[in-house]
């Protein structure tokens, strides 16, 4: 007697393979995602230790931590540039925007008070000037010092009239300069550097002022 033979239908065969493919799908599925699905960028900070709740740091860095600004003006009056003074770490950083000076190299200080008067007189006394009241530079700790508290680096004016100066300075913090003016002067500052080879040193007011000049601009740190 002839022996029968069951047949499966298709279906029968296909069924695993389909059934594996799904399970491969719901695997990778699982919590993942498929490599055509762009991840998420990793925080990047340019210092170290970055700054808390931040994801990236200020150029140099470091965060200001407290800062004042100051208007500069002129005799007449007129603004002719600011400043911006931040605590930065252990020392201050000073920018200066200035316009409508005379190009080259002008002497930038802090003075003693916070007076910016035109044609007022020297607080010793003497012929009135602009902005003498402000007294002479600002010198911290050590009365004979050279360069003084308040000296910075000069400011160089371009040919149009403007300036930019970035600067530091630890020589003194923003609490000692609250109250106190700064000032452009009309010329460069020479920080009292007369060589020892020439025959005549540096005198009092050399050291006391860089003979930089009459004073152009001013302003009081708040």
């Amino acid at each position: 007697m002839a022996s029968s033979t069951t047949r499966r239908p298709s279906w029968w065969t296909v069924a695993p393979v389909l059934a594996v493919a799904a399970l491969g799908l719901t695997a990778c599925s699982n919590g993942q995602e498929s490599t055509d699905v762009k991840g998420t960028t990793p925080p990047v900070f340019t210092s170290s230790p970055a700054p808390a709740g931040t994801a990236h740091g200020t150029e140099g860095g470091t965060v200001p931590q407290d800062s004042t600004s100051v208007t500069l003006k002129d005799p007449s009056g007129g603004t002719v540039g600011t400043a911006t003074i931040a605590k930065v770490g252990n020392h201050l950083e000073i920018t200066v925007e200035a316009h409508g000076l005379k190009p080259g190299f002008h002497g930038l200080h802090f003075h003693q008070f916070g007076k910016c008067e035109a044609n007022s007189a020297p607080p010793a006394g003497g012929a009135p000037g602009d902005f003498l009241s402000a007294g002479g530079h600002l010198q911290v700790g050590e009365q004979n010092a050279h360069p003084s508290s308040g000296d910075l680096t000069s400011l160089q004016v371009l040919k149009d009239g403007s300036a930019k100066l970035v600067t530091t300075t630890d020589s003194v913090t923003l609490d000692e300069l609250k109250g106190k003016a700064l000032i452009i002067h009309a010329g460069a500052d020479n920080f009292g550097n007369i060589p020892t080879r020439y025959a005549t040193a540096p005198d009092a007011e050399t050291l006391a002022t860089g003979d930089a000049g009459a004073r152009v601009a001013c302003g009081v740190v708040a």
